[in-house]
């Protein structure tokens, strides 16, 4: 496990953060419903040549959870940013997935971040975007709020195996279920289901061009969640190199494969 040892009071939330290893600055974003510990067998690799900075988003893993919170993609990038200038960060490498991938992709072109690299995999950024459990969630919110633990439960770790083509062990649902259980994390969980909104990746989508920076796009062969299609897509968007296939693995690459990450994030860092 990834240990998260410091707080950060952004925008009236409390967000915890953990750091490890030296050298140039690398930060790890997650997606959604996930938190920073799907790093934990990942960016132990890059510790020996990167300080590599791990965060939960706003209402996300040990960050602050409450009521009438904004977790919407708008608020992640303003936090992305303000978390850049708290740790000095200036031009760090950055690794993002789905939510996470739109979180820099939305401080990139809105709130003018700049990375020395980007690693982005089966992120959300392009519509149409949503599942029907999302849409469903979003018009029935207080309903599913409410449910018996038990059902929570059974519903929770049911939609966290759709994100990975290969079975989640005992201990990967556990991890990714822990914050959303209980009468904090149970409401937490369908409140930022409720605030998905395909307005936040429509009104960057135009402004997407090639960065100035090199960037790596990876995709899971089977993910369920986003086409494969739009890992192309994107990588024509805003790379020069061609979209890397992840085979074998869906949504949650981490779980399914993470070693290609690795690899492909340390062919990225070079000699760098």
């Amino acid at each position: 496990m990834l240990d998260l040892p410091n707080t950060a009071i952004i925008k009236e939330n409390a967000v915890r953060w953990g750091r490890i290893g030296s050298g140039p600055p690398l930060v790890a974003i997650h997606g959604t419903p996930f938190s920073s510990q799907v790093w934990r067998r990942i960016v132990p690799h890059f510790a020996d040549r990167r300080t590599v900075y791990y965060f939960d988003l706003i209402g996300y893993g040990l960050s602050e959870k409450r009521e009438g919170q904004d977790v919407s993609l708008a608020v992640q990038n303003e936090l992305l940013a303000a978390l850049f200038a708290e740790w000095g960060l200036e031009r760090p490498d950055v690794l993002a997935h789905d939510f996470g991938g739109a979180t820099a992709l939305r401080a990139y072109y809105l709130n003018g971040l700049r990375y020395a690299s980007l690693t982005i995999f089966d992120a959300v950024a392009l519509a149409p975007w949503g599942s029907p459990f999302v849409q469903h969630v979003r018009r029935h919110e207080e309903a599913f709020s409410g449910m018996p633990d038990y059902m929570h439960t059974a519903l929770l770790r049911a939609y966290l195996q759709t994100a990975a083509h290969k079975p989640l062990s005992d201990e990967a649902l556990a991890i990714y279920s822990a914050p959303w259980l209980g009468p904090v994390g149970q409401p937490a969980f369908y409140r930022q289901i409720a605030q998905m909104d395909q307005r936040y990746t429509d009104e960057v989508e135009a402004q997407y061009s090639r960065m100035d920076c090199p960037v790596t796009v990876l995709w899971g062969q089977e993910d369920d969640w986003i086409p494969y299609s739009k890992g192309h897509e994107l990588a024509g968007l805003i790379s020069d190199r061609p979209l890397i296939p992840v085979p074998d693995a869906g949504h949650l690459v981490q779980e399914d494969c993470p070693e290609c990450l690795v690899a492909e994030v340390l062919k990225s860092l070079g000699g760098r």
